[in-house]
């Protein structure tokens, strides 16, 4: 082989290497942003989950109302300061047609109950034990909040940490 058509042959090959990669992106990209990750302005998807006390809790049930809808887990030290905070403001705005969902994602039950019973929470804990609603989400981070209307549309996802000045403002933005 001459040096002309070795030279061909890499430029090839090079260029198909880029052109498989940036496909694999473009394809990527496309299939999980638009498929699953959940933005402002959407409809929330729908999901029914069981709760601590074994009943079905469905997110559509809740058409009406605002939902604040929180994802987190008891290894999770933003989450656990939180929870206190969501249960004060939960007091205060579930007679305002706001719910608290707040989902644990993947943990054993016994685990979820002691840390319910030690923080004293009434609101829903719907378990995510196969993490399918956390992946349809698209949350990354614990916690993530997804602060839902009472047409059922996300007006606003926040990761990390909260205070309970945040929350209070959060639930009043929701409450129809």
């Amino acid at each position: 082989m001459n040096k002309k058509n070795k030279r061909l042959l890499i430029r090839s090959t090079v260029l198909l290497v880029i052109a498989i990669a940036v496909g694999y992106m473009l394809y990527y990209n496309s299939f999980f942003d638009s498929n699953t990750a959940v933005r402002v302005g959407d409809e929330a998807p729908n999901f029914v989950l069981t709760d601590l006390d074994g009943n079905e809790v469905e997110l559509g049930d809740y058409r009406g109302q605002g939902v604040f809808l929180n994802f987190w887990g008891t290894y999770c030290p933003p989450c656990e300061k939180e929870m206190p905070y969501m249960e004060n403001q939960y007091a205060i705005y579930q007679d305002k047609g706001v719910e608290i969902l707040a989902v644990n994602v993947g943990e054993p039950e016994l685990t979820v109950n002691r840390f319910v019973q030690r923080h004293n929470l009434t609101f829903p804990i719907p378990m995510d034990k196969e993490r399918q609603v956390l992946d349809r989400y698209g949350v990354i981070p614990l916690p993530t909040t997804f602060l839902v209307n009472s047409e059922g549309i996300v007006t606003e996802i926040i990761t990390g940490g909260m205070t309970e000045s945040h929350i209070a403002g959060y639930m009043e933005s929701i409450k129809p």
